[in-house]
């Protein structure tokens, strides 16, 4: 492969991932044609870019940026995985495919994590962490609890104010004179 050729390959690729905070590198092991686009067809309904690239060439499109740690080891025959919704779901997917029988061979090897390198296993423990969404609604369930527990208590305040207020105008109407006049 010429120069040129390989100098418009890494800046294809620099293009690609130019928005991209999170990779995973996975190895698609002895995979044929057929399965590789089952793969492909796979995660892309995760919203999951997969690319096959020559390492050093993946190294120099990575170079510099927070995606770089994820080629500090590649050997063998590598794709970036990125997109999704998040790295959770990245990680999930990732992790879910790996365990099928369908696809014998497609491992994770890695990934890159807010600038850090992740390791397999650390791709694995990444899959379990909740997803974006789940978190999120954690974090309103727990907002609304709070909310809840704030108007629990000003109207039990209210309310027992209130009902302290029209006992005292009972009793205060049973003890005045009514006059008859």
């Amino acid at each position: 492969m010429s120069k040129a050729i390989k100098d418009m390959l890494v800046a294809d690729l620099k293009h690609r991932l130019k928005d991209v905070g999170d990779v995973i590198v996975v190895s698609l092991g002895q995979l044929d044609a057929q399965k590789t686009t089952q793969l492909r067809q796979a995660l892309r309904k995760k919203h999951i870019h997969l690319q096959l690239v020559k390492n050093s060439l993946a190294q120099r499109a990575v170079a510099g940026t927070p995606l770089s740690p994820a080629m500090d080891k590649a050997a063998g025959m590598l794709a970036l995985a990125w997109g999704g919704e998040d790295i959770v779901d990245l990680a999930k997917e990732i992790d879910r495919l790996a365990n099928e029988s369908a696809f014998q061979g497609f491992e994770c090897r890695g990934g890159a994590l807010d600038g850090g390198r992740l390791d397999a296993d650390d791709v694995k423990k990444v899959a379990k962490w909740p997803s974006r969404l789940e978190q999120l609604s954690v974090l309103s369930g727990q907002i609304s609890s709070l909310a809840g527990i704030l108007a629990g208590q000003i109207t039990g305040a209210g309310g027992t104010l209130a009902g302290q207020i029209a006992s005292r105008v009972e009793d205060l109407e049973k003890a005045a004179p009514v006059d008859g006049g």
